[in-house]
């Protein structure tokens, strides 16, 4: 493969990043080949050197994101990670989606119990508007009580739902160093 060829193909593998973003990139791998040419080395053995342009993209797509992540936890980016992290090889799918819809799953019943907790009041108002003579006064102060506890398990998901998306965050980084090159010890 020429260099001419290494370039394009990796100019439109790197189409899902900013222009900035993919200029310097693509710049980097200039310079690759200007070093490569003067140390004697032809365009075809700079380019096999290099390696597929393909799985550059899409490790440099997933870094991308992880640090887009790291720099702005939200839903978008996280889920743009995980989607690049995916994408470095059928493994991945196994590997990072499954943890991923666990603790979705696990931060949306923690939510979803301390809202409903804390709305229970409306809910036990709304039964006395619609069936008035099944009014118990117990049924009022246990649906404050739940209200109470509502509102500390939605504080306690707050921290929970930050610390998790930061150790996720954590071990998409590390999935993805890992499916890079593996683990080196330095």
């Amino acid at each position: 493969m020429t260099k001419k060829q290494f370039m394009d193909r990796l100019n439109v593998a790197l189409g899902k990043l900013p222009s900035d973003e993919r200029n310097d990139i693509l710049q980097d791998f200039e310079e690759h080949f200007v070093f490569g040419l003067e140390e004697g080395k032809t365009e075809e053995q700079i380019a096999e050197s290099l390696g597929s342009p393909n799985q550059i993209a899409k490790e440099l797509v997933a870094s991308y994101h992880l640090d887009q992540v790291e720099g702005s936890i939200t839903a978008g980016n996280i889920l743009r990670a995980v989607w690049a992290v995916i994408g470095l090889g059928f493994f991945n799918l196994v590997i990072v989606l499954g943890p991923f819809i666990a603790l979705v799953a696990i931060v949306f019943a923690g939510w979803a119990c301390g809202i409903s907790f804390i709305a229970s009041p409306l809910f036990v108002l709304i039964n006395i508007s619609v069936a008035p003579g099944t009014f118990i006064l117990f049924d009022l102060f246990f649906s404050l009580l739940l209200a109470g506890l509502g509102v500390f398990i939605a504080i306690g998901m707050f921290y929970v739902t930050k610390a998790l998306m930061n150790a996720f965050v954590r071990y998409l980084k590390f999935n993805a160093k890992l499916v890079k090159g593996g683990m080196k010890h330095a």
